[in-house]
């Protein structure tokens, strides 16, 4: 079967890091997937012409129900879409865009949130039918390079301390985008800097201004960086969003035991356990606070850290991931009446999650 997959592709971002790695599930089943960037479209005419040009074309996969999503509603071959924080947290809150994210809801074959929180919101103001839409973690792996030197990469940084390996340092992996809030812990961080120069926030995202004790990556070393940095001696791992949440900052420090701090937001807290797999913070004084916490009390450390790698490699795994998608697409390839039996009697997507 041959697929078209719409997402946003943006180098060096969650989304297309994720519509690749799904893209590499579904051809490993034995299916074609041309992933092409939702970018390249500016109405649902257009992919629709494309479709109708490339007969070859037997289903369409989406990832965002607006951005993506609203480009199939014109084809007329039958398609899934995958959805996550952005489409409940900020798009829902447009009416305009709310409508346009129902009908492509309705149409869809299947949907697949990413947590049960986003599936329980996406029923309560998209869709009723809940049986349409599957809860399916995203995967995770990480490799680690051997040749990764952490005083190189912090001095590489403008890091102007001498010695570096007394760092503690802070990691805020986000695109320098207002939704994501990056200044948020600014002033309470460059206090608490002053204090005590040897606690230093790293912001890896776009490049900008250096300002006081945060360091700022171009977008063209953050995957290469990432990985290997969460190996070294990093004391936590620092997620903001003004409103809405993306699980991807959280798996690498986690599968690689180091403890997160996350802005007590509900998409955060869907995901993060206060003092079980991480720590809430609610204003920036809490986050000194909690970050106190954190330096102060191994037991808290060891157990934040424990835990977490547990909670990804429980819900998070590979082969789950790459299972759930064989089956969706399966049964995007039955034929219409095939597919509703399929789906009556539990034989394509039975054992999906829920």
């Amino acid at each position: 079967m041959k697929l078209l997959f719409l997402a946003c592709l943006s180098p060096n971002t969650g989304n297309h890091t994720t519509a690749e790695r799904i893209r590499s599930h579904i051809e490993s089943a034995g299916h074609t997937c041309e992933l092409r960037d939702a970018a390249e479209f500016q109405s649902p005419a257009e992919v629709a012409n494309l479709i109708s040009s490339n007969p070859t074309f037997e289903g369409a996969l989406a990832i965002h129900l607006f951005k993506a999503g609203r480009l199939l509603l014109d084809i007329q071959i039958p398609f899934g879409v995958i959805f996550g924080g952005t489409d409940i947290n900020e798009d829902v809150k447009v009416e305009q865009k709310r409508v346009v994210m129902e009908q492509v809801l309705q149409k869809a074959r299947f949907a697949v949130a990413f947590t049960d929180k986003l599936k329980e919101e996406a029923e309560l103001y998209l869709l009723s039918q809940s049986s349409r839409i599957y809860v399916q973690p995203q995967g995770i792996q990480t490799e680690v390079s051997e040749k990764f030197c952490w005083s190189e990469f912090l001095r590489s940084s403008d890091a102007s301390i001498e010695h570096v390996d007394e760092l503690r340092v802070f990691i805020l992996v986000c695109g320098l985008r207002r939704v994501k809030d990056p200044l948020y812990l600014v002033e309470v961080f460059s206090e608490w800097h002053y204090e005590n120069p040897l606690n230093v926030l790293i912001i890896i995202g776009p490049k900008c201004t250096v300002c006081l004790c945060l360091f700022f990556l171009s977008n063209s070393v953050v995957r290469q960086k990432i990985d290997p940095l969460f190996t070294v001696e990093v004391e936590a791992v620092v997620k903001r969003a003004a409103g809405r949440a993306c699980q991807q900052p959280f798996w690498r420090p986690w599968i690689s035991g180091v403890p997160v701090l996350a802005r007590d937001i509900p998409g955060n807290a869907a995901v993060v356990q206060h003092e079980f797999t991480g720590l809430l913070y609610s204003s920036p004084q809490e986050f000194v606070h909690q970050s106190h916490r954190l330096l102060s009390d191994h037991e808290l450390r060891e157990r934040v850290v424990r835990n977490g790698k547990l909670y990804v490699e429980e819900h998070h795994g590979l082969n789950q991931e790459r299972e759930t998608y064989r089956r969706l697409v399966d049964a995007l390839s039955a034929r219409k009446s095939g597919y509703k039996d399929a789906v009556q009697n539990n034989l394509v997507l039975s054992a999906l999650p829920n």
